[in-house]
């Protein structure tokens, strides 16, 4: 693109004061300005017209696979997971973009260190709980690692200097999470710099059309014949991920999607729980959450929104093209948006200033026809590490990490 072709766009859209500083930059931060314009959805920002989810609907219970059932037909499922694995038709997306930032520690999160006697950074846990099923399945699975602008080099380089923790780099790819530009109340695109649009990544439901707008990564797809894609994040440090039995349930259900879900602790447990909103599944977060519903209970008596998703999900390939080429739902979000005022000063503002804009993976969930809700053992699948202490911590991921046998 060239400032010609730039200045056409922009004016489209009405933001042509993107490149208000253009003729004061050097040769490499025009071409850096030009190629971020270029690249930018800018689709998202009329938030007069933006696609968001609808808040309508009818709410109903969605059952789950439980533990007695599935330990029923543990090696059946197995067997169907092993062959699809064996086949390379299943692949894991690890979704680690953030920063460690609530847990006081400016890296990548995955980078932080869980050990207490021995170095233990979650991303040598996560990919040790993967070589589990690697060594059962006697090969390895495809493990595309979603970073962000901002901790993709340090993510990167970590795994090389510590030789991708004994995983086969050739079935490591990264691929860096598309990014969304940020607005103020009047829909005018902040510049964070004279050469730079203010970005923010595109939410967690962005991550497919991230990995398929890679060449790297989409071609990898292509040419391992992934049919399965189980997508899970950074914090749960206990997870199985391409697990077999997992994978063989969702796939003998003939659901094109599955979720696993815990067991809630208690009704007002801050987590997602599945259920059905006109007649698609759903995940309804928990200040979504009625006290008619908190109350509601199935046939056997108990609580009928009673299974927490834990974000950790299986989806066919196939069916997931088909929902990115919809018009996905996107979230607009108040925030607090560091900008460059009209004097060139850098401002990191105290309150909220702008939008930015969002897509969940929960909306995908609701955009497929069905989902196996497969429920796992809490106490063996789901140890979050999202505060430095108390409730979902570093402190009480440690003592279930001990529980579990693993040495830290």
């Amino acid at each position: 693109m060239n400032k010609t072709q730039a200045e056409e766009l922009l004016k489209k859209i009405n933001q042509e004061h993107i490149l208000k500083y253009y003729d004061e930059l050097g040769e490499e931060s025009k071409k850096a300005l030009l190629s971020q314009i270029e690249s930018t959805d800018f689709s998202v920002i009329d938030i007069n017209k933006v696609n968001a989810p609808s808040k309508d609907g009818t709410i109903e219970p969605l059952g789950a696979m439980k533990l007695e059932e599935i330990n029923q037909k543990k090696e059946k499922y197995k067997e169907i997971g092993l062959d699809a694995i064996r086949h390379s038709k299943v692949g894991a997306v690890l979704l680690a973009g953030g920063q460690g930032t609530r847990l006081g520690f400016d890296k990548p999160k995955g980078m932080f260190n869980i050990g207490e006697k021995v170095e233990l950074p979650i991303f040598k846990r996560l990919i040790l709980n993967l070589m589990d099923v690697v060594k059962e399945a006697g090969c390895y699975i495809p493990l595309f690692i979603m970073t962000s602008e901002k901790n993709n080099d340090d993510t990167v380089e970590f795994f090389k200097e510590n030789d991708f923790f004994g995983y086969d780099e050739k079935y490591v790819r990264f691929f860096v999470q598309d990014m969304s530009p940020s607005v103020d109340y009047n829909g005018k695109v902040y510049l964070e710099a004279k050469d730079r649009i203010s970005l923010s990544p595109n939410g967690n439901g962005g991550w497919f059309t991230s990995l398929m707008n890679n060449k790297e990564t989409a071609s990898a797809i292509k040419e391992f014949g992934i049919e399965w894609l189980n997508v899970f994040a950074v914090d749960n440090v206990l997870q199985r991920m391409a697990d077999p039995v997992f994978v063989g349930a969702t796939i003998e259900s003939g659901c094109v999607s599955g979720a696993k879900v815990v067991k809630k602790a208690n009704p007002d447990e801050k987590v997602g729980a599945m259920c059905k909103k006109n007649g698609h599944p759903y995940i309804i977060e928990y200040y979504e959450m009625s006290e008619e519903l908190k109350a509601q209970k199935d046939a056997s008596g108990e609580p009928a929104y009673n299974y927490g998703v834990i974000l950790n999900y299986l989806f066919r390939t196939d069916e997931l093209q088909k929902i990115v080429d919809m018009d996905f739902p996107v979230h607009v979000v108040e925030k607090k948006i560091p900008y460059m005022n009209e004097s060139g000063e850098f401002i990191k503002p105290e309150s909220p200033n702008g939008y930015k804009f969002e897509g969940l993976i929960l909306d995908m969930i609701m955009m497929l026809k069905d989902c196996l809700v497969f429920e796992v053992e809490r106490e063996r699948e789901f140890a979050p590490v999202k505060n430095k202490d108390g409730v979902d911590s570093v402190v009480s991921a440690r003592e279930l990490l001990k529980k579990n046998g693993v040495e830290i």
